[in-house]
């Protein structure tokens, strides 16, 4: 729980944690088996920006502790790109890989990187690489 800075909430209930403690005490479970990789789907996707951002630098600053292996799955792409060493994007149905993107972004990564021209160099190669895996009838 000190790991997630979830410490003083041991005997609260699921019902009792915000949304964003409630994630950070999911992801203390998964570590609690010490695995070597953490899949994650989609962890943030129902929370506002401000927590988002925040338990993304969490997120970051718990890798940096563990080295980790992280698996993340999102559908924003701003939030794959500020937590990524690598970045796999896909199409929808059926799911193919469209691009596999190295990260060249420093890996201490302070949110305002993502106002940065490289920060937004890959952000817009993501962009289209999912446009590439999108079919639109017009």
């Amino acid at each position: 729980l000190a790991l997630v800075n979830l410490t003083g909430f041991e005997r609260k209930y699921p019902w009792q944690l915000s949304g964003g403690m409630q994630q950070r005490a999911s992801i203390a479970r998964a570590l609690a088996v010490q695995p070597d990789l953490l899949l994650m789907d989609e962890p943030f996707g129902a929370l506002d920006e401000i927590v988002r951002d925040h338990l993304n630098e969490q997120l970051l600053a718990l890798w940096a502790r563990t080295e980790k292996t992280i698996g993340f799955v999102t559908h924003s792409i701003p939030e794959a790109v500020y937590l990524s060493t690598k970045i796999v994007v896909m199409s929808p149905r059926p799911g193919r890989i469209t691009d596999v993107i190295t990260s060249t972004l420093p890996r201490e990564r302070p949110l305002d990187i993502r106002d940065t021209p490289e920060f937004l160099k890959l952000a817009h190669r993501v962009r289209e690489g999912l446009r590439a895996g999108h079919a639109y009838d017009d």
